[in-house]
C-alpha cells in the first residue's frame, strides 16, 4: 500500500491509502494541514506501506512543510521508499483534457503551470486562456481568475486525488530521503 499526502493547497488537505483493490480516502478541508497528521496515523496503523509518494510544491509554505515532513519521517521510520509528486502536475492529472493547474498563491496571485510546462507563478491575467483550468483556488482567487477570460473544468468532470495519484505513481520514481525537495517558488525579503 502507498500512502500519498498532499498538503500543498492553502484550502485543503487531503490523503489516500492505494492497494491494489482498495483505496481509503481522507479530505480535510479546513485550512489547518497540521491536522492532517493525526488522520494520517489513524490510516496507516495496521497497514504494510510499501511507499509514501508526498506533493512537494509549489504551495502552501507551511502546509508542505508539514505534509512533506510527515511523509518522509514515516518513510525513514519503515525505511520505505518516498516518492516525490509535484503539486502542479497532482492538480493537472485530475483533467481528462489538457489543462492549465492552478493553486492559491497567496495576495492574488497563482502558481500555474501549463500543459507540459514548468511551474510559474503570477496574476490571473498572466495565465493564457489556451486550456481550461484545474486547481484548489480560494472563491476571490476563483472570481478574479474567472474575470480574466478563464474558465474551470467542473468538478464532476474530474478525476478524484487518488485516481489522479495512481496515475502519477506509474512514472514515478522514488528518491533519496537526504534529495527530497520542496518547491516553494517565492522569496521572502524585507522592502524599503
Amino acid at each position: 500500500m502507498i500512502l500519498v499526502i498532499d498538503t500543498s493547497a492553502a484550502m485543503s488537505a487531503w490523503a489516500a491509502l492505494l492497494g491494489d483493490h482498495d483505496s481509503t480516502h481522507l479530505f480535510t478541508t479546513f485550512r489547518n494541514n497540521r491536522a492532517i497528521t493525526t488522520h494520517l496515523a489513524g490510516m496507516v496503523k495496521g497497514k504494510k506501506l510499501t511507499a509514501v509518494a508526498v506533493a512537494t510544491g509549489p504551495g502552501s509554505f507551511t502546509g508542505l512543510r508539514v505534509g512533506v515532513s510527515f511523509g518522509l519521517g514515516l518513510a525513514m521510520g519503515l525505511r520505505i521508499p518516498i516518492i516525490p509528486l509535484p503539486s502542479l502536475d497532482l492538480q493537472a492529472a485530475r483533467a481528462h483534457v489538457p489543462a492549465i493547474a492552478v493553486m492559491e498563491a497567496g495576495r492574488g496571485r497563482v502558481y500555474y503551470q501549463l500543459p507540459g510546462g514548468k511551474p510559474m507563478l503570477g496574476d490571473p491575467a498572466d495565465i493564457p486562456s489556451s486550456h481550461p483550468l484545474v486547481g484548489n483556488v480560494a472563491l476571490k482567487t476563483e472570481a478574479a481568475l474567472v474575470d480574466a477570460g478563464h474558465r474551470f473544468i467542473p468538478a464532476q468532470e474530474l478525476k478524484d486525488h487518488s485516481e489522479a495519484a495512481k496515475g502519477m505513481l506509474e512514472g514515478a520514481r522514488e528518491v533519496p530521503y537526504g534529495s527530497l525537495k520542496i518547491e516553494y517558488m517565492q522569496s521572502f525579503s524585507a522592502r524599503n
